[in-house]
């Protein structure tokens, strides 16, 4: 009896035992599985923000290209160019505005004895003595997207103390309202005198600048701080 009594006695111990390092295994088991949980939820939420801030300077990076490639082709520099002096500080004027270029040409191109100024009967000079001949034909005056410019520069020679002629027909045939524009000519001798002003009364529209003569052998630097000091 007595050696069946420790036997119910010690098998009650071990079973006490057993349920005891279960319920130790089961709270372990919980206990891992609330930190796999947790460290499960805590990186979904940092791949969520990573993921949120990705989309969101992406987004950032795509609206300031738009911005940038809206201030693109702001800026126009028409010319006529008789002898390549204009052009080359047109050239200039468009490298320092990151502007584009256009130029005048006439249908009939002027030659070296059509501009012997010299020539009473050079067609420079039958067209000084008859302004009806000023009528110049041009290959175009038709600027694709003309309206989205808001500063036009417009560049030629001095003809007897006016703008060459050919400019005169585009001048007429184009709106400038909403535009600041700003005449510049080339000349050996002569001065803007009133050629950008009469322009601007043939327009009749646009802010019109008073505008800078170069000379023949005018620097990059001279138009450079030229165009700086407009503060367009």
């Amino acid at each position: 009896m007595i050696k069946r009594g420790l036997l119910l006695l010690t098998a009650c111990i071990m079973a006490v035992g057993i349920l005891a390092g279960c319920s130790s295994n089961s709270e372990e088991t919980s206990s891992t599985t609330q930190e796999v949980q947790t460290t499960a939820e805590v990186e979904t939420e940092a791949e969520g923000s990573s993921t949120a801030a990705e989309e969101t300077t992406s987004e950032g990076a795509s609206t300031e290209e738009v911005s940038v490639e809206g201030t693109e082709g702001r800026t126009l520099v028409v010319y006529f160019s008789a002898t390549g002096n204009t052009e080359r500080v047109a050239e200039m004027i468009a490298e320092a505005t990151g502007g584009d270029l256009f130029e005048l040409e006439p249908a009939d191109p002027y030659t070296d004895e059509d501009l012997n100024y010299n020539d009473d009967n050079s067609r420079v000079s039958q067209e000084h003595a008859d302004e009806g001949l000023r009528k110049v034909e041009l290959v175009s005056t038709t600027v694709e997207g003309f309206d989205e410019y808001e500063n036009v520069f417009v560049g030629y020679p001095v003809w007897w103390g006016t703008a060459a002629w050919p400019v005169n027909t585009f001048i007429e045939v184009n709106d400038f309202t909403g535009k600041t524009v700003i005449p510049f000519c080339t000349s050996a001798s002569s001065g803007l005198g009133e050629s950008g002003e009469l322009l601007a009364e043939l327009a009749g529209t646009g802010e019109w600048l008073e505008g800078m003569r170069f000379r023949s052998g005018a620097s990059e630097e001279d138009v450079v701080a030229w165009v700086e000091s407009l503060g367009l």
